[in-house]
């Protein structure tokens, strides 16, 4: 199993908390990509998963209830090593970064958290957050998929 998760592309999800964006990105880009990448996410500042991001991903039958928020230093090491792809989902603040030979690709996504007060105003800018990170990941798999593989 282990050699099997080593072998994948790998593609690692970042955003500063590691709580909203980049989890959204990782329940997707796992629920699109299936079995063919190893996924993962993490922040620069992680604080805790947001449960609105939670409560969204549920309503596309995503679940996101076992995720935690975690640093890169907190990911596998057979993860980062070989790590074909890295995902920056920063706007405004400064989006992490680490030393790597992946190929980094920036999708500035708004920062869901920063939502309207209310419940439903939240809702609401996550359900699109989410929405446009799904299409962003359905076209790129699909693009990334059908490549032909370097030898």
């Amino acid at each position: 199993m282990l050699t099997e998760r080593v072998m994948k592309m790998k593609i690692l999800f970042m955003c500063v908390a590691n709580s909203a964006r980049s989890q959204l990105a990782e329940g997707l880009a796992k629920s699109i990509f299936a079995d063919r990448a190893w996924i993962e996410s993490a922040g620069s500042s992680p604080y805790r998963v947001s449960s609105t991001a939670i409560e969204v991903m549920r309503e596309i039958g995503i679940d996101l209830r076992d995720h935690h928020s975690k640093g890169v230093e907190d990911l596998p090491r057979e993860f980062l090593e070989g790590l074909n792809y890295v995902v920056t989902l920063c706007v405004e603040e400064v989006c992490p970064s680490f030393i790597t030979q992946a190929k980094r690709l920036h999708w500035p996504m708004p920062d869901p958290g920063q939502a309207l007060p209310t419940h439903e105003g939240q809702l609401m800018f996550f359900r699109q957050v989410r929405d446009e990170m799904k299409k962003k990941i359905e076209v790129w798999a699909k693009e990334i998929l059908s490549a032909p593989t370097r030898t």
